[in-house]
């Protein structure tokens, strides 16, 4: 037999109140002008009962579900991102709400479904996710619906969350220049000539920016720019091996993700060439796989967890909708 559910009517009756001064109570309203031992019976009441607030009754009289949706297109189903869901299931649960999690592969049509079986839900807004940074096509939403763009950027809805790839791409620099290896880097990953008039994202292109700043603010310039579009171990691996075959000399590798580390890492062993004793490796986003690594990558870090609080905090908030960076942190570890 299904047990019926205890309603605030029930606690009410056993602490000896009305139902409008237990609800005042347990939805916490200041000034009830209710006394301090009032208080103490209907808190014991609800859990001697096990009472749980009606959620779909508060939301009819307050229009609020306290429902978020995270919508993603890969980040649920792969390991890069996941710190962005940590960090906003972390802040929704601080804030007692729910966190409904729906991906859609980035494909449109489900983009669309997931849209859909969100606001059947009410939910309060939306949290629009992306697994690597980039503009995401947002279908539309109703105009009362909250929505933040997390790790993405939308020309429809302007309240984002972003890392702050400008100042990261120059922390990757000055730690190297700060151990004497500005002379002979070599940037593993793009070159400016060969990639001209070729985008990428508008985050990726802020980290190149970044970097190309702090060199040109140091009167400095890379010994070598190995360009590859794809950026996977095998490709990092092949042009170090590259690089150390034709040349030129380098005593530093700066490389646009940890993954391209991976394989120069490899490359390096393989012609008997010590970290950092002979070449210092520098990488980007902190994936698993940098602490692994024998010495550890030292790496500028994507701050997913606080990506993710961030947006939800948002979506808590009135602020006016503006793009909003958080900072990368440099994780040192033996490569340099």
């Amino acid at each position: 037999m299904v047990k019926k559910r205890v309603t605030l009517a029930d606690v009410a009756r056993l602490a000896g109140l009305s139902s409008t001064a237990a609800s005042m109570i347990l939805t916490g309203r200041p000034d009830t002008r209710l006394s301090a031992e009032a208080h103490e019976r209907v808190h014991a009441a609800a859990a001697q009962l096990g009472y749980r607030p009606n959620i779909a009754a508060r939301a009819l009289r307050t229009d609020k579900t306290r429902t978020i949706a995270f919508i993603s297109d890969y980040v649920a189903t792969t390991r890069f991102a996941s710190g962005l869901i940590r960090g906003a299931l972390d802040a929704a649960e601080k804030a007692n709400h729910v966190m409904l999690v729906l991906e859609t592969g980035g494909e449109p049509a489900r983009e669309v479904q997931a849209i859909e079986a969100a606001l059947d839900r009410q939910v309060d807004g939306i949290v629009f996710a992306a697994m690597r940074s980039r503009e995401i096509f947002v279908p539309d939403v109703p105009a009362n619906t909250q929505v933040v763009m997390l790790n993405g950027t939308s020309a429809k809805y302007r309240n984002s969350v972003l890392a702050d790839e400008f100042a990261g791409g120059r922390a990757a620099v000055e730690a190297l220049l700060a151990r004497g290896m500005g002379q002979q880097i070599a940037l593993i990953g793009h070159n400016e000539l060969a990639e001209r008039g070729l985008f990428r994202s508008e985050t990726v292109e802020k980290r190149f920016a970044g970097i190309r700043h702090a060199m040109e603010e140091h009167k400095l310039a890379f010994v070598a720019e190995e360009s590859c579009w794809e950026w996977e171990p095998h490709h990092g691996y092949e042009l170090v091996r590259k690089l150390l075959k034709q040349g030129p000399k380098f005593t530093a590798l700066l490389c646009l993700n940890d993954r391209l580390a991976f394989g120069a890492y490899q490359a390096l062993a393989e012609a008997g060439l010590r970290i950092p004793t002979d070449v210092a490796v520098m990488g980007f986003d902190n994936d698993e796989l940098a602490s692994y690594l024998r010495p550890g990558l030292t790496t500028v870090a994507l701050p997913h967890e606080e990506m993710g609080r961030k947006a939800v905090s948002l979506m808590m908030g009135d602020d006016e909708p503006r793009e909003h960076l958080i900072d990368m942190p440099l994780v040192v570890r033996g490569s340099i």
